[in-house]
């Protein structure tokens, strides 16, 4: 893997995470809203299984 990989991957993720406020900001507020109420253990846990799932798939893309 070299440099030019890190920053297509970095690349596709602003992409990605640029969508949905693109398509629909109403609905981006309303999920702001919605991860207001949940506590520090809950988005922890959330961000640790997000993790999990991208290093799966990218061990799956990259085998």
């Amino acid at each position: 893997m070299d440099w030019q990989d890190l920053f297509a991957a970095l690349a596709l993720v602003l992409i990605i995470e640029g969508i949905i406020p693109f398509v629909s900001p109403a609905r981006y507020r309303r999920l702001a809203d919605a991860l207001k109420v949940l506590g520090d253990r809950q988005l922890r846990i959330a961000g640790l299984a997000t993790v999990v799932i991208g290093l799966a798939l990218l061990t799956i893309v990259r085998a």
